[in-house]
Parts: structure tokens; C-alpha cells; sequence
């Protein structure tokens, strides 16, 4: 790919497999999978994701896959639905988002229903979509921002072995309102993989 083309001109592919996991972007009808994940778990996402804030109608989770849908498709945000490939059930998002194309820069964020937690899926699902972008994109930087305080996130990006960059101190106010601090992780390329 050469960095001066548009990126509505490249031909991204909308889905990827790891060993367990189906990871592609949101279709049309999405929302009643998502709505039910979000549910599920809305108290351990309140703290971290804004759309968790209050509990999403299964019209907002429906108008929100539809919005991502379009996004993917003009390239400017790469939304991802990851599913367990066995079971066909809509585990978590992440996807790669802040893009830029000119650098080749990318953000990951992520988040996974409650009972699907702690069973390695959101590492794998790292893994799969930073090699994705890495292969499909050409990506020369890959970002994982996360609350200082949620230490679960930023586990998942040491596992994954991106490099914590720094904080940055005092950057965003919390829902409580107080001012909080956000990590920085990141993989390079020449540095963390070629």
C-alpha cells in the first residue's frame, strides 16, 4: 500500500480468525447481540466505557452497530464484533480506532462481557487484531490507552506485549468527576516487530 492513497480506495478485509475466536465487523441486526452483552455487563463496564453510563435500549445498540458498520466501510473507524467460534456468541468489541493513515497509526480498545472474563479471550483477541494490522495495514504504531486505575486493561496489553509509553497525568475527569490518569501502551515497528 503507498501512504498517499485514500483510504476509501483500499480493499480491508472484514473479518480475521484466531484459534478461538471469530473477530469481524458489525453487520446489520448486530445490535440485539450487542445489547445483550452490554446488559450483561454494564456494572463492570460503567467505570471504564461511556456507553455504559446508563443501559443502552436495544434501538441505541442497533443505531450504534449500524453507525460502526459505516465507519468501517469508509475506513475511518475500524469497529470489530469478536465472537466465540464455537458457540457463534458475541463476546466483546474492540476494533482500531484514531486512525491515521498517513503514519500508519492505530488505536485498540476493548471490552468483553462479564461471562466470558478472565478465560484469555481479550488477549487473544489483541493479538489477532494488532498481527491484522500489522499485515493488512501496514500499521507502523499500534496504541492501547486505558484508565490508570483499571489495572485489568492494562494487563491485557502487558500480555500482549505492548510498551507501556508513560501517563498521562490528570488528562480526563472520571464519573465521579475527578480528575484521572491514563497509560499508554504501544507497539512500534522496528522496535516490537518488524
Amino acid at each position: 500500500m503507498t501512504h498517499s492513497v485514500d483510504p476509501i480506495m483500499l480493499s480491508i478485509p472484514e473479518r480475521l480468525e484466531t484459534e478461538r475466536l471469530l473477530i469481524r465487523a458489525p453487520l446489520w441486526g448486530d445490535g440485539t447481540a450487542m445489547n445483550e452483552a452490554i446488559l450483561e455487563s454494564l456494572e463492570e463496564l460503567r467505570p471504564w466505557m461511556p456507553f455504559a453510563r446508563t443501559a443502552p435500549t436495544l434501538e441505541d445498540s442497533e443505531k450504534h452497530i449500524r453507525l460502526a458498520r459505516v465507519e468501517y466501510l469508509k475506513h475511518s473507524e475500524l469497529h470489530m464484533l469478536i465472537f466465540n467460534k464455537h458457540t457463534g456468541e458475541l463476546i466483546g468489541s474492540s476494533g482500531l480506532h484514531r486512525i491515521d493513515w498517513d503514519i500508519r497509526s492505530f488505536e485498540t480498545g476493548y471490552w468483553i462481557r462479564t461471562s466470558c472474563a478472565g478465560k484469555g479471550y481479550i488477549t487473544e483477541a489483541v493479538n489477532g487484531i494488532a498481527d491484522f494490522a500489522i499485515r493488512e495495514l501496514e500499521a507502523n504504531r499500534i496504541e492501547i490507552r486505558c484508565n490508570a486505575k483499571n489495572l485489568k486493561s492494562a494487563a491485557v496489553a502487558e500480555r500482549a506485549g505492548f510498551t507501556l509509553e508513560g501517563i498521562y497525568r490528570n488528562n480526563r475527569r472520571g464519573e465521579n468527576g475527578e480528575l484521572e490518569n491514563t497509560k499508554v501502551f504501544s507497539k512500534v515497528r522496528g522496535i516490537e516487530y518488524e
